[in-house]
Parts: structure tokens; C-alpha cells; sequence
């Protein structure tokens, strides 16, 4: 069934599309917030002389916050439901995303502390949304939920970019760039307050059509009936058993009306967390992510700040060159997550093949990308033609690692994506800023910093075909 036109009714618009739509907007926004930085801080540098090793502090520093956020928000989440979360988050970021300007002519320090505030509102974003999906979306159609989320955050990076360049070369200056996205943060943040909900018993208004088709479509993939018809792909069986058959009621009960639930929906708030840091498969999600990111956020913070150094983009062309990248990412990573739920549902091969195989293509490709830019890119036009078909093959794993914990443990998959997301954010902390203290001692020399991406992304393949799983394991 089409993840959008399912159950679209005439004069009828959805509810999960409602809220699954506003939770690409919240993705997007919190990108567009922190990617906007880095081209700001090509303006920024011209005016306050800051040298590669600041650079690098500023654009970390976002990271220490958004850290603190990642377990904490996928919890609550689980626990307490995406509406509330995502409110405080939203009013969090936008507050922080428009004192930016102020704190940076105060000082450095004032700057780097309002980093901090942004990156603690956009942490819970993420798993929020995540948690959301699990609750409005059958297994059958996650893996496109997953990617569409998961390339909404390039997209708000291709819209951002472009804008922000505009308006820092405008007579508003950079200043500007800050005060247009913050307020837009505002307005999403008043819409998510009305229109907003985390699970669709809840919704005012939700048509009994949808609501039963919701119900249906999770309770029986779980029901004992149905649940052997559905493999997520694989070829292997799961037996219904006195043990299992708690771990798939459970599943079923999360959906279910509440005076349907059974008792053992009493035992939600009890996170075993025991059982979920002892499994291999949340150390493949955990370990991926941590590999994955080093490349990806070091790309994010110094793509551009590399397009205007090393091939001397003319300053008022980097948010486009920096975008175009992106866009093919988003583009692409759409087509792949279709393609990753065909090969599951319709060709039925197993999922954890076909999450691997997307994995390698994705991770291989951007490695080689990588590496030709280094050593065979010799102008500009040469280095962004590279850089976007690395980006395009990177797109197909997007629905492997980040929808892997939908495979192994859809009850927690707030919590598990929030774990995974903790681990990729010590490469934004440490690498990032890493990065421009090796420029600075190699006389920018780029092609170390793009050589360790390479590796770092290899060492993430690795450790999910070794380590990843496909079949429910906690509940």
C-alpha cells in the first residue's frame, strides 16, 4: 500500500500523513538550523578572524548539547508520547537558533554556550520522530517512513544552504540568516501544538476507517494467525511459543483500544535496559551510527569552508555547490527506500540481506568518493561532481542502519535510535573540531581529513555485517 495515499479518503486527509508530515517539517527545521552555521561561519570568519581551530570549537560545540538529549528524549518519548517532547524541543531550538547573533558579538564563549542550548533542543527531535513512526506506521511500510524521515534532514540542508548564502551576502548581513530560520522554528512549534499527536487513539477527529486500519494492520502482523505469514522478509520462521508469544501480544497491545489492552501493557515503563545493551544487534545500530557519522558530520561542518579554500568557490556560490549534494541525497535515499521495501515485501528476501547489501553500496561508495576527490579532483567542477555521486550511492544505506532497530525491537525504537544517535554524536564532537586543529598543523592539508572519512565509513559496514540482526529479539 502507498505510504501516502493509503486509505485517503475524498474530502478526507489522513491523520498520519498529518502528523508524519510535521515530523519531516521538525527534521527539516533542526538541519537547516544547525547546518546554516556552516555557511555562516565563512561570514563570521571574515568578520571575527577566527582561524580553522575555532571554526572547528564553533561547529562542535552543538554536538555537547545535542548529546544530552539523545537517550533522555528517546526515553520520554517511549514513555511519555513524541507531542510533548517535540513542543519543548521545538520551542528550545528556536529560541537558541535566534539568540545565535547576539551571543556571538557578546564573545566567543557566549557563542559556544548558545551552540550548546540549540543542540539539547534538536537531540530529542530525531528519536521523537522515530518513536512517532512506530506507533502510526505497520512494519510493511517503515523502511520508506524511515528514509523519507531520514533524507528530510538533507533536504532541510538543500533549502537552508542556498537561503542562508542569499542572505548573508544581502544588506541584512549574516545576522539575518539566524532570525529567518528561528522564527520559522516558531511557527512549526504552534502547528505541532494543535495538530501534533503521538499515537492515533489520541487524535481529534482520526475517521474510524483509519483508526481500525492503524489498529489492524500493527495487531496483525503480532496475532497469531498473521504474524507467521510476516518474516520482515526473511526466510526463517519465528515458531510461536510460550516464550515468544508475550513479545508479540505486547507488540499488539501497543496499538490496540485501551480497554482491549492486556495487563502486560502495565509493564511498558519498565525499560529492560539489561537486555538491550547485551544484544549484538543494538551494538551493530550503535557502532554504525558511530562510524557512519564521523564522515557525514565532518561533511556537514566543513564542505563548505573546503569548496572555498581548496577550489576557491566564489563565497556567493558555496551554499549551492554545498546543496547539490544533498538534493541527489535526498532524491536518491527516496528511491532506495522504496527499492529496500520491495526487495522485502514483494521479492521476499530475507531483510537482513538486503539491509547489508544497501549498506555496502552506501558506504563503498561514498569511501571511493571520498578518495577520488582527494587525489584526482582538479577543479571545483571536478570535486562537486564526485562529492554528489558519492552521495547518491551513500543514500542506500539509509534504510539499514536507521531502520534496523524497527527489525529487532519496534517496542523501543525511540530508545535504541536514541542510543544509536549518542554514538554518532562523539564523532560531531571530537571530529569535527579534530579536524580543524589537522588542518591546522598540516597546513590544510584536506586530502588526511577526507582519507580517515574513508575509513571511518569502511569500519561502519563492517560492523553492521558482522554484527547487524533482522528479527524481533526484545520486546
Amino acid at each position: 500500500m502507498s505510504l501516502i495515499f493509503t486509505n485517503c479518503w475524498s474530502g478526507y486527509i489522513p491523520k498520519r500523513i498529518i502528523t508524519f508530515t510535521l515530523c519531516i517539517i521538525a527534521i527539516i527545521i533542526c538541519y537547516a538550523d544547525r547546518s546554516i552555521m556552516a555557511i555562516a561561519i565563512v561570514y563570521m570568519t571574515k568578520e571575527f578572524n577566527w582561524d580553522h581551530s575555532t571554526q572547528g570549537l564553533v561547529s562542535s560545540s552543538f554536538y555537547f548539547g545535542y548529546l544530552t538529549t539523545q537517550i533522555i528524549g528517546g526515553a520520554c518519548t517511549d514513555k511519555f508520547g513524541g507531542r510533548r517532547v517535540l513542543s519543548i524541543a521545538g520551542v528550545t531550538w528556536s529560541i537558541f537558533t535566534l539568540l545565535t547573533p547576539i551571543s556571538a558579538r557578546i564573545n566567543l564563549y557566549f557563542l559556544i554556550l548558545c551552540r550548546i542550548c540549540l543542540g539539547i533542543g534538536e537531540g530529542a527531535t530525531f528519536p521523537c520522530a522515530q518513536s512517532i513512526i512506530s506507533r502510526w506506521f505497520p512494519p510493511e511500510e517503515r523502511s520508506r517512513a524511515v528514509s523519507i524521515l531520514c533524507v528530510s534532514n538533507l533536504f532541510g540542508m538543500v533549502i537552508a544552504m542556498p537561503i542562508a548564502n542569499i542572505l548573508g551576502s544581502s544588506q541584512f548581513g549574516w545576522d539575518s540568516i539566524f532570525l529567518v530560520f528561528g522564527i520559522v522554528g516558531f511557527i512549526w512549534s504552534v502547528i505541532w501544538h494543535f495538530y501534533g499527536r503521538s499515537d492515533p487513539r489520541d487524535y481529534f477527529g482520526i475517521s474510524k476507517e483509519e483508526l481500525d486500519w492503524i489498529l489492524e494492520s500493527k495487531s496483525s502482523v503480532c496475532s497469531d494467525d498473521n504474524f507467521d505469514n510476516y518474516q520482515s522478509g526473511s526466510r526463517e520462521r519465528i515458531t510461536i511459543t510460550d516464550d515468544n508469544r508475550d513479545v508479540l501480544q505486547s507488540e499488539s497491545d501497543a496499538l490496540l483500544p485501551k480497554d482491549q489492552q492486556s495487563s502486560r501493557s502495565n509493564n511498558i515503563d519498565k525499560i529492560p535496559w539489561k537486555l538491550i545493551l547485551s544484544r549484538r544487534e543494538v551494538w551493530a545500530i550503535m557502532l554504525g551510527q558511530f562510524f557512519n557519522s564521523w564522515g557525514f558530520f565532518i561533511l556537514i561542518s566543513w564542505l563548505p569552508i573546503f569548496y572555498y579554500e581548496y577550489f576557491h568557490v566564489d563565497i556567493n556560490l558555496i551554499g549551492y555547490y554545498t546543496a547539490l549534494p544533498y538534493f541527489t541525497y535526498v532524491v536518491m535515499g527516496s528511491i532506495a527506500g522504496y527499492m529496500c521495501d520491495y526487495a522485502i515485501n514483494k521479492l521476499k528476501i530475507y531483510v537482513l540481506t538486503v539491509r547489508k547489501s544497501f549498506n555496502l553500496i552506501g558506504t563503498l561508495g561514498i569511501s571511493i568518493s571520498l578518495l577520488f576527490v582527494t587525489y584526482l579532483a582538479k577543479t571545483s567542477l571536478e570535486g562537486l561532481s564526485i562529492i554528489t555521486i558519492g552521495f547518491a550511492l551513500y543514500s542506500f544505506q539509509i534504510s539499514t542502519v536507521n531502520a534496523s532497530q524497527f527489525d529487532i525491537a519496534p517496542k523501543y525504537a525511540g530508545l535504541i535510535y536514541g542510543l544509536g544517535n549518542t554514538c554518532a554524536i562523539f564523532p560531531a564532537l571530537f571530529g569535527v573540531a579534530l579536524t580543524g586543529w589537522v588542518l591546522e598543523i598540516t597546513n590544510n592539508d584536506w586530502s588526511i581529513i577526507w582519507c580517515m572519512c574513508s575509513l571511518f565509513y569502511i569500519f561502519g559496514f563492517a560492523s553492521f555485517f558482522f554484527l547487524g540482526g533482522g528479527e524481533v529479539v526484545i520486546d
